[in-house]
């Protein structure tokens, strides 16, 4: 009866989940909103309507959900999209993070909260809702212009604030539970050795998935059909989840990092596709799954303390991200109102709020605090977002004049600083060079210690000698290191050659070159203690002495032994990955890399999308039968279409189901066309694809399609039938070219619909001699 009693709880949750989702969208809102409103409906603290009996298995599908909205969530981000927002956006949301900090903090401090509570709050507020936020921009049909397009900006990089945010606290959880009540220096440690320790295990895992997932996908996609790629993504999903809450981290760090790698393939679109459904589902189920957890008793119990944060949050989150934009140099106006757009806070709030109360860290309340903070933000959202124009005019009317010239006066200086930096050769011959050492010193240390974790703890004490098999592992271990740690050295060498450079320009040429290779030694030979002291430091301290001095002098030999294959490996990775980087990013348009809409309001035009239904009355019509721009007065700009944008389409281009078309127009024409678009037929046309078939036709004596060739007859033109083979003379010629003739006594192989062909097979039984009718 267990399976039933999960079947029926689950189809409860659904349909309610599907009713009161609907009934939201139809109001304007999210549908995150109706599936928590749901949860609490159907849940146990709402009689008569506690309908939900075994929660422990809607807690297990809400975690299958939880890792599919982590991994749509890391599809929508790359390193592309993160090099196109740029360091300015990141710094941006870093600033923005610190303010809500600190603002925080002095509300906790006036409320009395503790530490830990205030940190718990602190997180929930940093991390705002990508879904609400692009619902709102949908629908307010706002999503092409500059300050919706950064608000979009930052909500993607705060989901990445969000996952660290998750690492630390987790640290601080287990650095609660290990007793750590004494100092603060203790806690800054720990929490420092758990941000490099997350740090290494993301470069490790991020660049070992690079190496193998696009390659994977690539073979499947050859060699498998579309259900056995989906078993295999499916299995490389799940697998890296648990791989990520084994290394000590969340079932969402995995997903999240899955997602980002894939976001870097080809086969992103495909991949997307292929899980659109169960995301849905599933992510359903997970939103529901927090609404059944909050007691509405509770929920009324706290609106005090809700309205109070609710009104902490819009004045903090607005603050906080318009105070990081602006101080990164974005216009002042714009900078307030994609503040005003990044208000709402969702899913990451939730998880962090049940991370915390699940540890019994922060008070039961939190939960349900959380759901009506985003239930608050989320209906003040679309107003927000609706008038941000006007009310950053207001907001920036009151600024006093000593503030403005302090501002502009900054942004002078940032100007100043940008043209420096672009100036500055070093920086620009360097930056490579850093950033490389940077990952491969992560790559290393996740490699060391994670490997540690998940294998040499698990060998036994050797059958022949005792510690053999701890011995072998790390020998083998060492073995590996040799690639990224030799393309440090190298990479080192490389900078201290630049360094040694610019620190000699000036200096006579006979003291120049020997001061030059001084220089470059000189770090060099620094650089190198530094590598050995900080590869030591991962290795055992259970470990025997002679297995710490045997594996290096493995090294040691393997170094001058396989130095040129050393060289050669290091090359090939580096090569594999900039193919992987430079696959992902093909020289095509889509819909990330669309650039907003300059404002132009003395026009009043704007761009809007709109995603073309399945069963579209429009469907298959072309861009010259539709007429938009007679009809609604509106401009189809694009077409975005399995991922390829289709820019300024011309009148022959036709529209199909899924495609995402983008139209430029007042906002009355935006709107009219929209619901014209998503108008849909009554679904009672029923394809001809499954009826079609093949019929022999004989060509008769006197028949007007005698002596004519299959050009002149255009069978698929004129009769909507297609000539696939024709026997003649006990030949039979397959896929016969436009210049064969059909003969008297000839016999054509036609395929069609059977209303076609039988047309077809009477106009052929027609006489009227060679030509006539043609």
């Amino acid at each position: 009866m267990n399976g039933v009693a999960f079947i029926q709880d689950l189809a409860v949750i659904l349909a309610s989940a599907a009713a009161l989702g609907w009934v939201c969208q139809r109001v304007g809102l999210s549908a995150v909103v109706g599936y928590l409103v749901a949860g609490m409906l159907v849940g146990p603290y709402t009689p008569p309507f506690s309908l939900v009996t075994d929660q422990s298995s809607i807690a297990t599908a809400a975690q299958v959900g939880l890792v599919f909205l982590m991994f749509s969530i890391g599809l929508r981000l790359s390193l592309r999209r993160l090099q196109r927002l740029g360091a300015g956006l990141v710094l941006a949301v870093v600033l923005g993070a610190v303010c809500t900090y600190f603002s925080t903090r002095a509300l906790g401090a006036a409320i009395g909260l503790n530490a830990t509570q205030t940190l718990f709050l602190a997180a929930m507020l940093m991390v705002s809702s990508s879904a609400i936020i692009g619902k709102v921009l949908h629908e307010t049909g706002s999503a092409h212009e500059r300050p919706s397009q950064l608000a979009m900006g930052v909500t993607v990089l705060e989901d990445v604030v969000a996952v660290v945010m998750l690492t630390v606290l987790n640290s601080v959880i287990a650095l609660g539970a290990a007793g750590e009540a004494g100092a603060v220096g203790g806690e800054t440690k720990g929490l420092g050795a758990t941000v490099g320790a997350f740090g290494a295990f993301v470069v490790f895992a991020g660049v070992m998935g690079l190496l193998i997932v696009p390659w994977l996908l690539r073979k499947l996609s050859v060699k498998a059909d579309e259900e056995l790629q989906t078993l295999a993504t499916a299995a490389l999903l799940f697998g890296l989840a648990i791989i990520a809450f084994r290394a000590g981290y969340s079932l969402a760090l995995g997903a999240f990092l899955l997602g980002t790698i894939v976001a870097e393939t080809p086969h992103r679109h495909q991949v997307e596709r292929i899980f659109e459904g169960m995301r849905d589902v599933f992510s359903a189920v997970f939103f529901v799954g927090i609404g059944l957890q909050i007691d509405v008793a509770a929920l009324g119990e706290a609106w005090w303390m809700i309205l109070l944060l609710a009104g902490f949050t819009l004045v903090v989150r607005v603050g906080a991200v318009s105070t990081g934009l602006a101080l990164v140099g974005a216009p002042h106006r714009d900078a307030l109102r994609a503040g005003l757009v990044a208000t709402p806070i969702g899913e990451f709030s939730f998880i962090i709020a049940q991370l915390g109360v699940a540890a019994a860290v922060v008070p039961p309340r939190y939960y349900p605090l959380a759901v009506g903070l985003s239930l608050i933000t989320s209906l003040t959202a679309p107003v927000l977002t609706r008038r941000s124009d006007a009310i950053a005019g207001c907001v920036l009317k009151l600024r006093p004049r000593w503030l403005v010239v302090a501002l502009e006066a900054y942004h002078d200086w940032l100007e100043r600083l940008r043209e420096r930096q672009a100036g500055s050769l070093l920086w620009k011959l360097s930056r490579k060079r850093v950033i490389q050492i940077v990952i491969e010193l992560l790559f290393v240390a996740g490699l060391l210690v994670f490997a540690e974790a998940a294998i040499a703890e698990r060998l036994g004490p050797g059958r022949f000698f005792e510690g053999g098999p701890t011995f072998l592992f790390w020998l083998a271990l060492i073995l590996v290191a040799l690639v990224p740690l030799f393309a440090v050295w190298r990479n080192v060498g490389a900078l201290a050659l630049i360094v040694a450079e610019f620190s000699t320009q000036g200096q006579p040429p006979d003291k120049r070159e020997r001061l030059r290779l001084l220089i470059a030694n000189g770090i060099r030979l620094v650089a190198t203690v530094l590598l050995v002291v900080w590869v030591g430091s991962f290795a055992p301290t259970h470990a025997a002495r002679w297995t710490l001095l045997g594996g290096a002098l493995v090294a040691l030999v393997a170094l001058l032994v396989l130095r040129r294959r050393l060289i050669y490996w290091h090359s090939e990775l580096e090569v594999g990955l900039q193919e992987v980087l430079a696959d992902a990013a093909p020289g095509r348009l889509s819909s990330t890399s669309v650039p907003w809409l300059g404002r132009h309001e003395e026009w009043r035009l704007g761009v809007t999308e709109c995603v073309i239904p399945d069963l579209a009355a429009c469907s298959g019509s072309t861009l010259g039968q539709l007429n938009l721009r007679a009809r609604f007065g509106c401009t189809v700009v694009g077409i975005e279409r399995q991922g390829c944008m289709i820019a300024l389409p011309g009148p022959e281009q036709a529209l199909f189901p899924r495609d995402k078309v983008l139209f430029l127009g007042a906002p009355e024409s935006a709107a009219a066309a929209k619901a014209f678009f998503a108008s849909v037929s009554d679904g009672t046309e029923i394809s001809d694809f499954d009826v079609v078939g093949l019929e022999a036709v004989t060509v008769p004596a006197g028949s007007r399609a005698a002596g004519c060739t299959l050009a002149q007859l255009a069978p698929a033109a004129r009769h909507g039938v297609q000539i696939v083979g024709l026997h003649r003379g006990g030949a039979r010629i397959l896929s016969p070219g436009a210049d064969e003739q059909a003969g008297q006594g000839d016999e054509l192989l036609a395929l069609g619909t059977p209303v076609k062909l039988r047309a077809f097979k009477a106009w052929v039984r027609e006489t009227g001699g060679p030509q006539a009718g043609v």
